[in-house]
């Protein structure tokens, strides 16, 4: 038998016709092929046992369009583990896709790097009015053209129900039928990569979902009960039988790389993937995925909450290899400077310009310290480490939802200082990523929001409340009426985006443009040079960030999240020009076309005064004398 396989897992389309089929399976003693619908339907047909628990067999009926499952010992039937698409969900029957009926128009494209990236979170079920693939699609080169420069779709691997945030997918190599068929998938991929955004996939493997996990019919080995974490069992990385569970994950890796161009990942609460190998599984994905690019670059970021720079280390100096850290440092700093409010996991964070000196400079805040909130020590040295590999943002898929009714965060601050803070981000050299719509401040709120059985939905209702407690605010029974049903339809539907916000708020969204603009084509912003920036505090709600470029290009960012500062006098030496210059301004938070007031010169005769909720970038210009020529030493 002259087969070709890609995958040592699922069904694959034979040159010669048919399908052969490939499970891990050591539960049952026996397995079926049942094929329900399409081509060669009905048929049964028996399965070949292997060595290792893995059964195999073509069915020369079997062919593109094909549904199926898995009859186990005669005692049911079930999806294939690594189905590559369930039209009727995770419940229903699997279908044979053949990837080679795509065809790609991305032959040139050469991947993404981390450096120079600027990433957009994206929920394809609400980032449009449709939750389509295809209605995305439309939206590209608007996002393009506005400075964005990676998309993050939120995970896709097939999950129960009307809608969900995704991240209780059940079919890891199944893209979700709700957003479109695996086609819709790959051409905006495609039309992705034609506007030059690269795209990274946020996959989970810390955990299956609850509803419509059938891994524990073909081995009870896929999990493990040495770990916890929280939501649910741990996947098996490390125990008896873990390798074909390794090879499960690390094919999944590779296979969205290979059939769907992906261009990298987003590892979701990498602290609750366990593993005592002498390769810990993270390194590997990230081996895999390179091996899988074929020379295209990638980019592999990882969630941490315990804040492990082990992670982005090079895996000759013992760490993982992976490329990019979220930095929830940056944004719960950001929240109590723009709101006030530091209660719950925002305990440990005061706001201050200082902290937000220190994330520019050196990553996470906290790197070994006592975390209070925690009661023990938090993060581990990354003092070293290139700013790039910080992955910053003001909004995301949790922080938002985790606020009291899931807004945005300018409904819990003023306009002065979220366009202050706004700059400080997209300018620090570290990795900016948007939310969806925040671009524009878009007014929808993003809710959690999960669709499940009523038994189920109701455990998901009080764990939500349960998890939103932890907010002395949020825990009084005057808030209780407030909280969102997850499980309403209403709950999903009030978070879709409304794009004539783009031109209601055109000004936020002009902004957002200009900072993007500035900081691609500026050469000493766009730089992200480790160690190219130094600051200081020069009040209680104020900090100059300094940036040394080449060739002596220097840029001075200025941030005050306070009042109306006049520094008189200002013995502060980051604030002096270089010589024969004068600070000018290049861009300001206050530009009227922003909602501004305008923006006097800041250095002037009367020294500095810096207006309040304000971010002002500058550059240093010739002096007249200097223009003119000088008469010689001073």
């Amino acid at each position: 038998m002259n087969l070709q396989r890609r995958y040592a897992i699922g069904a694959e389309l034979q040159p010669a016709g048919g399908t052969h089929f490939r499970i891990w399976a050591p539960r049952p003693k026996k397995v079926e092929v049942v094929l329900e619908a399409g081509p060669g339907a009905p048929a049964i047909v028996q399965l070949k046992q292997q060595t290792d628990g893995y059964f195999a067999g073509l069915v020369p009926q079997a062919a593109d369009g094909t549904c199926y499952r898995f009859r186990l010992d005669d005692a049911g039937s079930f999806p294939d583990p690594a189905s590559r698409y369930q039209p009727d969900g995770p419940h229903g029957a699997s279908q044979v896709v053949d990837p080679s009926r795509f065809k790609w128009n991305d032959r040139g494209w050469q991947g993404v790097g981390l450096k120079g990236q600027v990433i957009y979170e994206m929920h394809i079920g609400t980032f449009t009015q449709e939750g389509t693939w295809q209605a995305a699609r439309q939206e590209l080169a608007e996002l393009a053209d506005c400075g964005i420069t990676a998309i993050e779709v939120m995970p896709v691997a097939d999950f129960p129900g009307r809608f969900g945030w995704g991240y209780d997918g059940v079919g890891q190599f199944a893209p979700v039928r709700l957003y479109g068929n695996p086609d819709d998938f790959r051409c905006f991929v495609d039309e992705a990569h034609r506007f030059g955004l690269g795209v990274i996939l946020d996959v989970v493997y810390n955990h299956i979902g609850p509803d419509g996990n059938y891994l524990k019919m073909f081995s009870i080995d896929y999990f493990t009960d040495r770990y916890k974490n929280d939501w649910g069992e741990c996947i098996n990385f490390d125990g008896e039988k873990a390798g074909p569970v390794r090879e499960f994950y690390l094919t999944n890796a590779a296979y969205w790389i290979e059939e769907y161009h992906i261009d990298g990942l987003r590892l979701d609460a990498t602290q609750d993937i366990f593993d005592a190998s002498p390769e810990h599984i993270l390194t590997a994905i990230g081996k895999r995925v390179r091996e899988a690019a074929l020379g295209r670059k990638t980019i592999i970021v990882a969630e941490n909450e315990p804040q492990l720079t082990k992670l982005v280390r090079p895996i000759d100096d013992g760490g993982c290899g992976l490329d990019a850290l979220w930095n929830d440092d940056f944004h719960h700093s950001a929240v109590v400077a723009m709101t006030g409010r530091n209660e719950a996991f925002y305990t440990d964070y005061l706001g201050k310009p200082q902290e937000f000196i220190s994330m520019v400079k050196y990553g996470y805040l906290y790197q070994g310290q006592r975390y209070k909130w925690q009661k023990q020590r938090r993060g581990t040295p990354g003092l070293r480490l290139p700013p790039a590999q910080f992955v910053t943002y003001l909004q995301n898929h949790d922080q938002i939802a985790n606020a009291a009714r899931g807004e945005r965060v300018q409904f819990m601050t003023s306009p002065g200082r979220l366009r202050a803070m706004t700059a400080l981000m997209l300018l620090a050299p570290g990795t900016p990523m948007l939310f969806q719509g925040q671009e524009f401040a878009a007014s929808s709120p993003f809710y959690f929001f999960a669709d499940h059985p009523p038994d189920l939905a109701r455990m998901v209702r009080k764990g939500r409340a349960t998890l939103l407690s932890q907010f002395r605010s949020l825990a009084t029974s005057e808030m209780a009426p407030y909280l969102v049903d997850p499980a309403k339809p209403a709950t999903f539907e009030r978070c879709k985006l409304d794009f004539s916000e783009r031109e209601r708020n055109r000004s936020v969204y002009d902004m957002h443009r200009d900072l993007l603009r500035l900081r691609r084509e500026d050469p000493v912003f766009s730089a992200q040079t480790p160690g190219g920036v130094d600051g200081a505090v020069l009040a209680d709600a104020c900090l100059l960030l300094r940036f040394f470029g080449e060739m002596g290009i220097e840029r001075l960012l200025l941030v005050n999240f306070g009042a109306d500062l006049h520094l008189d006098p200002a013995p502060e030496p980051l604030l002096a020009p270089p010589e024969g210059m004068r600070w000018q301004t290049l861009w300001s938070s206050e530009n009227p076309r922003y909602g501004g007031t305008g923006t006097p010169d800041l250095d002037s005769e009367d020294n500095w005064r810096i207006p309040g909720h304000t971010a002002v970038a500058l550059y240093p210009a010739p002096t007249e004398e200097e223009k003119h020529g000088s008469s010689g030493l001073m």
